[in-house]
């Protein structure tokens, strides 16, 4: 027997698969109750199923259901209090109709349920903020297939959802950046690229989104992983993107790169990275880091004991410290620097990217100063040691 559970059940699979166009309630129960509308929405950076109840005295209330159990829960009480429900998606539609004897059926259902599962639903705009929220990539790009990302159909994997959302972000800040960036012909690092993820979707946006030609190297010390991306890279045929196995210290680019990018360098691979696209003069760098256990190793603070004395605050001491020195350090070499959220803690705590953009004009006299904080603050934390 059909239940409004089972409403409840699909209306959020839609909404996990973003394909969820609109949900109406109508034949309320409750006289007092026009109807009701369902739509997604962006809040506080998640993505929740917003409720719009129409009254007959002319207002109308707004609850934001969240899509976990407790909110299809709440749902489908909401639900038993119409007798039609419209369920529109971008994979199809279904209705819940109920009867004069109080029963129901649910009509498209399952036809709908399938195409979901199957990942043919294509995503609609998540309204948040008063602004439309526009992913980079769909899922259906040929590198993310390739790549283990998503599968033949573009229905991103679920336990490749965060990497998805990692990447779309990291684009989303790349593109912040394109007015210092070259508009025809770009040269672009990345460095520890590992899997090379981003190398892809760096690459794609620039020379399949953006129309640029494109001239990309991902160094890294693994070399099954470097051959396996060279491989990737010729299947897709990606002609101007390839990956060299080598220590990032010791490679030089023949030709200096506009933008370096860097995702999870490990401890101070991170450093390297930002000092080889310095002394580069990179136009942008992107670099998110990760594990900070140098700082945490040399620390020698007295004043600072308070905080280090406990393990935990004092890994989180070193992990902020040390980005902010970095950062300091790149303003010295003539950045304009700041420190972002990549995507939400819930998906990694490797959250913070470092992104400088270097200035037409540095200000000498700023430079050093920078520079005369950087050691000042260096010192301090590691008891006199510049």
């Amino acid at each position: 027997m059909t239940t409004p559970h089972d409403f409840a059940a699909l209306c959020l699979l839609s909404a996990e698969c973003e394909a969820l166009k609109k949900s109406v309630f109508t034949g309320a129960h409750d006289k007092n109750v026009l109807r009701a509308v369902g739509v997604l929405r962006l809040l506080g950076g998640k993505t929740h199923l917003q409720i719009e109840t129409f009254t007959a005295d002319g207002k109308a209330r707004h609850e934001n259901l969240p899509l976990t159990a407790d909110g299809q829960a709440r749902l489908a009480q909401i639900a038993a209090g119409f007798t039609r429900i419209n369920l529109l998606t971008t994979a199809g539609d279904a209705e819940l109709k109920e009867n004069k004897k109080g029963e129901r059926v649910f009509l498209g259902a399952d036809k709908l349920r399938r195409k979901l599962k199957a990942g043919v639903a294509t995503s609609v705009a998540v309204i948040g903020n008063n602004k439309v929220k526009k992913r980079i990539l769909s899922g259906d790009e040929p590198f993310l297939k390739l790549l283990g990302v998503s599968d033949e159909n573009g229905r991103v994997y679920d336990k490749k959802g965060a990497k998805f959302r990692q990447i779309n972000r990291f684009l989303e800040l790349i593109r912040d950046t394109l007015d210092y960036l070259p508009k025809d012909k770009i040269r672009i690092c990345d460095l520890c690229c590992g899997k090379s993820y981003l190398s892809f979707a760096v690459y794609h946006y620039f020379a399949n989104v953006l129309g640029l030609s494109v001239s990309m190297t991902g160094v890294d010390l693994k070399s099954d992983v470097i051959s396996y991306c060279n491989e990737v890279a010729g299947k897709l045929g990606f002609q101007g993107l390839r990956f060299i196995c080598g220590d990032v210290a010791a490679y030089e680019s023949e030709e200096k790169p506009q933008l370096v990018v860097s995702l999870h360098a490990c401890d101070t691979a991170t450093d390297l990275v930002l000092d080889k696209a310095t002394k580069w003069g990179a136009k942008v760098i992107l670099s998110t880091p990760c594990c900070h256990h140098e700082l945490n190793h040399t620390l020698n603070c007295p004043t600072l004991s308070f905080i280090a004395e406990h393990p935990m605050l004092r890994q989180k001491l070193c992990d902020a410290a040390t980005d902010a020195l970095r950062l300091k350090l790149l303003e010295a070499n003539g950045y304009r620097v700041a420190s972002l959220e990549l995507i939400d803690p819930d998906d990694t705590p490797k959250n913070v990217m470092l992104r400088a953009i270097l200035r037409s004009k540095p200000d000498g006299d700023a430079c050093a100063r920078a520079l005369e904080e950087y050691r000042a603050a260096r010192a301090f934390l590691l008891g006199g040691e510049h």
